[in-house]
């Protein structure tokens, strides 16, 4: 239970964080919905105070479930509403970035909500059936090979952002790109799941702590990080993205523990 408790811990503050910048650069997040959207600000405002309550429900037992829940809720929205967009233009990133942020974050909270479901099969509800759990994992790493392959579709971008102090700035961007989608990968085909989700996770909270939060403390700003608002939205992207990724992580160690006890157990049954 203690492994639950650090991925409902995670989750928490990923969620929280993200309900805060939300509230804190409001006018920044509504130039990154689509203007077709009614009431924006409204949705900008009341989601981010909904899903900063889901956060603290996650901190407490008996309101954990409805807490993931209405996260995952907010997470599908927002990944759909930028599917007219996907639809207008199919060839174009700026769509599908923030579609494949908003898939991850849902499978990180679905993933979650099975993790907090009894470990019966017969209370396990359809949401975190086999067959549910086996397309999030899909989802998660089709997400993963989108990653990579916008690392070699920017490349000179994703180098720019390496820090200085490390060598060969273009091969690490293309390396770190092939792991990702080789993460993805081993994830959608289920080979090596647990490690290629750690993997995932690990590479996910480096791009954290060895890009965005340097970058608070460069003088002067990188060009690529934009304005202080840009730069908080990419970290709490950054911590939201790492922290579903520990989730799928968590739960495939899990998962893999379990089904070694069963083994170990069906062996030493004696036959009837």
């Amino acid at each position: 239970m203690r492994i639950v408790g650090l991925a409902r811990g995670l989750f928490a503050v990923a969620s929280a964080s993200l309900a805060i910048w939300c509230l804190s650069f409001g006018h920044f997040a509504l130039q990154s919905l689509p203007t077709w959207i009614p009431w924006r600000e409204t949705w900008v405002y009341g989601s981010a105070l909904v899903v900063l309550a889901a956060s603290a429900g996650l901190c407490f037992s008996r309101t954990a479930v409805p807490g993931v829940l209405v996260i995952g809720v907010y997470h599908a929205v927002s990944g759909a509403i930028y599917v007219p967009e996907i639809i207008a233009k199919p060839l174009s990133i700026e769509g599908w970035y923030p579609f494949c942020e908003s898939l991850t974050s849902l499978v990180g909270a679905w993933v979650l909500y099975a993790l907090l479901q009894p470990q019966s099969r017969e209370s396990a509800t359809a949401m975190a059936g086999q067959v549910a759990m086996r397309a999030a994992l899909v989802l998660f790493g089709l997400t993963c090979i989108f990653y990579g392959w916008s690392h070699f579709l920017y490349a000179a971008y994703t180098a720019s952002m390496v820090p200085m102090w490390l060598p060969s700035h273009l091969g690490i961007a293309y390396f770190t790109g092939a792991a990702h989608i080789a993460a993805g990968v081993a994830i959608a085909v289920a080979i090596l799941t647990g490690l290629a989700a750690t993997l995932e996770a690990t590479m996910m909270s480096l791009f954290g702590l060895l890009v965005w939060v340097p970058s608070f403390f460069e003088r002067p700003r990188p060009d690529w990080a934009g304005s202080p608002a840009n730069q908080w939205s990419e970290l709490v992207a950054t911590v939201m993205l790492a922290a579903s990724a520990w989730i799928v992580a968590i739960y495939l160690g899990k998962r893999a523990r379990g089904l070694r006890h069963v083994r170990r157990v069906g062996i030493r049954r004696p036959p009837a």
